[in-house]
């Protein structure tokens, strides 16, 4: 009797199925078709609404951010957003009601390489708040009433446009240390010759594009870069350039004086510039043609329409014994001046290829 109730105890442990360690999430996942329709463990209940996966920076209010980029221009800001993304590489506050940058505005943008402030109302800059933007490389402010460009720009810095401001005087200190800037663009400010400290733009060693147009300037500034490429001074008050004005300038390859007064350019000022190539002195009051040209090695482009050039001889343009060099002009313009095409030498345009557009008077 013992023997037959210990074999009734025994017999369902016989015919089990051999045993298997099972985790945790073994039993989690456990579901209705193992026995009487509920699970040892409740399975979890998922959200059915809004994001399952991790939530990535937030956009600023009205903004739209896409691939680092963020834009906020047109949406009637009157100070810079506080919750941009700190991976931001190009932000686009341009078109809004901003009148003041403060400290701590960019603290977390470490990544920043763009910065659009044009058109807004800005008239202030704290000296602190680009501290941070250590990798910017374009800053535009362009259309605000800043009476002083900002201090401590970041040294990474390769172009900076404030043109249409109430800027009047441009600091040696400001541009120091600026070694990376290519463009400086400074049009449509009212600064003057005054104004400028001698040799302002020396602290800026790869400096290649420089456009001052549309001030007061009475003069071409002191000390400019050798490194110039492109010089744009038009529409300004200059009456004369001395024969230095230019020195040192090696590199220079255009040079635009265009809606100025000038009424003399001295000699040697256009032989110590050897590398420019276009010439623009257009809407001018100048007499004769500037000494010099006819010696350029590669001058193509030469604007003098609008002046007062009364005559034209064979060596303003032709080097004396011009047969030895051949010129590389594209385009000479002499139109609307008092000189008059049947009163120039035959020999005078012989040096220059057929190819080039010769425009005298209203004739071409």
């Amino acid at each position: 009797m013992k023997a037959t109730i210990i074999l009734f105890v025994l017999l369902p442990l016989c015919i089990s199925k051999p045993f298997h360690q099972r985790g945790l999430f073994d039993f989690m996942l456990e579901d209705d078709a193992s026995g009487d329709g509920s699970s040892l463990w409740p399975e979890p209940s998922l959200p059915t609404d809004g994001p399952t996966g991790p939530i990535g920076p937030i956009c600023p209010f009205r903004c739209q951010c896409h691939l680092r980029v963020v834009q906020c221009s047109d949406i009637g800001l009157e100070q810079v957003p506080k919750d941009i993304p700190s991976d931001t590489t190009l932000l686009d506050l341009q078109n809004n009601k901003i009148t003041e940058i403060k400290d701590g505005d960019f603290k977390n943008l470490k990544n920043l390489h763009a910065l659009i402030l044009v058109n807004n109302k800005i008239k202030s800059i704290s000296p602190s708040a680009f501290a941070s933007l250590t990798k910017l490389e374009r800053l535009y402010l362009s259309k605000n009433n800043l009476k002083d460009l900002p201090a401590n720009m970041p040294k990474s810095l390769q172009e900076l446009r404030v043109h249409e401001n109430s800027i009047t005087k441009l600091k040696k200190s400001v541009f120091d240390g600026l070694n990376n800037m290519i463009v400086v663009e400074l049009g449509t400010n009212p600064i003057e010759s005054s104004g400028v400290e001698k040799g302002a733009f020396q602290g800026m060693k790869k400096l290649s594009y420089l456009r001052i147009a549309d001030t007061n300037m009475t003069n071409i500034p002191k000390g400019l870069p050798s490194s110039l490429t492109e010089l744009h001074l038009d529409g300004n008050k200059i009456a004369k350039i001395d024969s230095d004005s230019l020195n040192g300038l090696n590199n220079l390859a255009k040079l635009g004086l265009s809606y100025n007064k000038i009424i003399t350019i001295e000699n040697g000022t256009v032989s110590g510039v050897p590398h420019l190539r276009e010439l623009h002195l257009d809407h001018n009051a100048l007499t004769q043609v500037p000494a010099g040209l006819g010696e350029h090695k590669y001058i193509q482009v030469v604007y003098l329409h609008n002046n007062k050039i009364a005559a034209v001889s064979t060596n303003d343009f032709c080097p004396l014994g011009y047969n030895t060099k051949k010129a590389s002009y594209t385009g000479i313009s002499l139109f609307s001046n008092p000189v008059q095409y049947w009163e120039i030498q035959p020999a005078t345009f012989r040096c220059v290829y057929e190819r080039s557009a010769i425009q005298i008077g209203n004739y071409k």
